[in-house]
């Protein structure tokens, strides 16, 4: 049995030159090093409309269908998320949102149940998006998710990444690469 983990990871953001885009695809790269395997979801190319239940009527929209087998193909998530106003941003909460509504037969959260998430966070304020890192932990625990204790948020962000998106500060590596160390092994184990 292969119990090389599958990751998904994404940011919390759409927006072209996100931070968090930009951390996100840094841990990719990084998953791939320490023996996981990654799948990057291009935030830009989600398109959900905002979570109503009276739009599931007729079933879910495609989107949501479209990533919630994303997500069922997965061990495991890495999310970079920004903080807006000391919180997640609406994008990250509607995608969750969507993707644990059930289809026909299947139960709540499915998608997110028993998954482990590592979470990272990259802002240009002095906190680095800590409070929504907890918001983040919050929402997941809640609905399934094993979230590791293990977690980043990068300060003063604007300063951390070059032109093509890479990290220039080593320490800013060494804490992202912690993250993703733990929750490859953390996967694997619980994979057995």
């Amino acid at each position: 049995m292969d119990n090389t983990p599958r990751i998904l990871v994404f940011a919390g953001s759409a927006r072209k030159e996100s931070l968090n885009r930009k951390l996100a695809a840094a841990a990719h790269q990084m998953i791939q090093d320490a023996g996981g395997v990654s799948t990057l979801l291009d935030a830009a190319e989600v398109s959900l409309p905002l979570y109503n239940q009276d739009l599931e009527e007729n079933g879910l929209p495609e989107e949501a269908l479209r990533l919630k087998k994303i997500f069922a193909e997965h061990d495991a998530l890495l999310i970079a998320s920004p903080e807006y106003n000391s919180s997640i941003t609406p994008f990250l909460k509607n995608l969750i949102d969507w993707v644990s509504r059930p289809t026909e037969g299947e139960e709540m959260t499915a998608q997110f149940r028993g998954k482990v998430a590592g979470l990272v966070s990259a802002s240009p304020s002095g906190l680095g998006g800590m409070r929504a890192l907890v918001h983040v932990r919050d929402i997941l625990g809640n609905i399934g998710v094993l979230v590791i204790p293990e977690q980043k948020a990068i300060p003063n962000a604007f300063d951390v990444f070059d032109e093509e998106g890479k990290i220039q500060d080593e320490n800013v590596v060494k804490g992202v690469r912690t993250v993703v160390e733990s929750l490859v092994a953390s996967t694997q184990k619980l994979k057995g």
